[in-house]
C-alpha cells in the first residue's frame, strides 16, 4: 500500500487517492504515516493528499474523520507514546476542506501555539504557524488571541520560523503586522514553503515582500 502510495503521491493523483481512502479507511493511516517520509516533497504531499482523502471520506462517514483527528490531537502529546510531528498541519490541512462539520477543531488547533509547553512548541513552532495561516479565511477571530505569538516568532532565530510567521500573516489577512518591518524585509534567509503541490525556496524577504506589496517601505 505505502510503495502505491508514493508512486500516486509522485503523480499527485489525489483523487484516486481519496476514492481508495473511501473504500479502505486504512489508506488514511499510511498516508499520515507518509508525512514522515525523508522525502520533504513526498511529507507535504501526503499532508495534502490526507485532506482529499479525508474530505471524501467524510462524504459517507464523518465520525471516521472525527477519530482521526482525536487521534492527531492525543499524539501531539509525549503521553501517547509515539509523537505525530505533524499533526498541526494534518489537522488544519483536513478542517480547511470541512470548515463547517469540523469547526469544533479550529480553535484547538489554532491555539496550539499558545497552549504548548515551550520545550514541546520548539518541535512544533513552525507546523503550528504553517497550520494557522492553512485555516486562513476559516479561522476567524481565533487568530486574535494568537497573534502576540506569531508576532514574536517574526523574531525567532529560526528563519524558517520566521518565514512561516510572515506566511501565517498573510494567509490570515493581517499582513498589515508586517509593514515597517525594514528588519524583515531585508531578511533574505533560506526558507521552504509548499504551495501548489510544489515545495518551494524563497526568504523571509521574498516572503514579506509578497504579503505587502513589492513596493511598500
Amino acid at each position: 500500500m505505502k510503495k502505491r502510495l508514493r508512486q500516486l503521491l509522485k503523480q499527485q493523483e489525489t483523487a484516486e487517492i481519496a476514492e481508495w481512502a473511501a473504500r479502505r479507511h486504512r489508506v488514511l493511516s499510511t498516508l499520515i504515516s507518509l508525512t514522515f517520509d525523508a522525502d520533504p516533497l513526498t511529507a507535504w504531499r501526503a499532508i495534502e493528499a490526507a485532506g482529499v482523502a479525508t474530505e471524501r471520506i467524510a462524504q459517507d462517514d464523518p465520525d471516521c474523520v472525527r477519530d482521526h483527528l482525536r487521534r492527531l490531537y492525543w499524539l501531539l502529546s509525549e503521553e501517547s507514546g509515539g509523537v505525530c510531528w505533524r499533526a498541526p498541519e494534518i489537522m488544519a490541512e483536513i478542517i480547511r476542506r470541512r470548515p463547517t462539520l469540523f469547526a469544533d477543531y479550529t480553535p484547538i488547533v489554532v491555539s496550539l501555539i499558545n497552549e504548548m509547553a515551550e520545550e514541546d512548541l520548539d518541535y512544533f513552532r513552525t507546523g503550528a504557524l504553517w497550520a494557522i495561516g492553512r485555516l486562513g479565511a476559516v479561522v476567524g477571530d481565533h487568530v486574535e488571541v494568537v497573534l502576540p505569538a506569531i508576532n514574536s516568532a517574526l523574531d525567532h532565530s529560526d528563519p524558517q520560523v520566521r518565514g512561516m510567521a510572515v506566511w501565517c500573516l498573510e494567509q490570515v489577512g493581517r499582513a498589515e503586522l508586517l509593514v515597517g518591518r525594514a528588519d524583515l524585509l531585508a531578511d533574505e534567509a533560506a526558507v521552504d514553503l509548499y504551495e501548489d503541490g510544489v515545495l518551494k525556496h524563497t526568504s523571509v524577504g521574498q516572503l514579506v515582500r509578497r504579503a505587502i506589496g513589492d513596493g511598500a517601505e
